[in-house]
């Protein structure tokens, strides 16, 4: 996808999200990814059982609503926080407190070394990537060996999921695409040895890909 076209979409997303931060907590707009929460959750605290201390990141952290679950299960965990949306970060902030460190970055580009992180979770948030396989390759990045990526998605079955995907680009929040279950295991299989994917309800689905040792 064309450098301008990229920064129109994450224009729009991060000016949505702006918008919705005060919100999206009860608001329509969260709703889809609160139901993800219980089945994201359950895969990163499988992915870091036997870790005492873990490294974590939420990727696309919107308002740490998640986050906070994920620390009540691992309170022993090191947990950063991204979003691409000022206003969501700070909400964020709030909530989670000092302990946590929540950066405005883009999904894309993280600033973090290599190998930084033990599980990474992205949650209904990687339909917005413009360049989802560079996203992908941070992840894989910043992962130690044998660390987990987890994300929770939109999906739908192929018809309704070509007429989402002509819409998606035109859309106010800056979606770019919903991915099929091979497409998914395409761009995450690239770098990773290990993934598997399920799906969630009629609209969602969970991957979870693995970094080789």
């Amino acid at each position: 996808m064309h450098t301008r076209d990229e920064g129109l979409l994450k224009g729009r997303s991060r000016a949505a999200f702006d918008a919705q931060a005060a919100t999206y907590d009860e608001g329509v707009q969260g709703e889809h990814a609160r139901g993800l929460y219980p089945h994201v959750m359950a895969e990163v605290l499988r992915a870091v059982a036997d870790i005492p201390e873990p490294r974590l990141l939420d990727l696309g952290c919107g308002t740490g609503a998640l986050a906070a679950l994920i620390l009540d299960g691992v309170p022993r965990a090191r947990l950063t926080c991204v979003d691409l949306s000022p206003e969501m970060c700070a909400t964020a902030r709030v909530r989670l407190g000092d302990a946590v460190e929540v950066l405005n970055a883009d999904a894309e580009h993280l600033p973090f070394h290599d190998a930084a992180f033990d599980a990474v979770w992205c949650n209904d948030s990687f339909h917005h990537y413009p360049d989802p396989g560079r996203a992908v390759f941070q992840v894989w990045r910043v992962l130690a060996s044998g660390g987990a990526f987890v994300i929770g998605d939109a999906w739908q079955p192929a018809p309704a999921r070509a007429i989402m995907n002509a819409w998606m680009p035109h859309s106010r929040e800056g979606d770019v695409r919903m991915y099929s279950e091979s497409e998914l295991k395409g761009l995450l299989g690239r770098w990773f040895p290990d993934v598997f994917w399920r799906r969630v309800g009629t609209t969602a689905c969970v991957a979870v890909a693995r970094k080789g040792a």
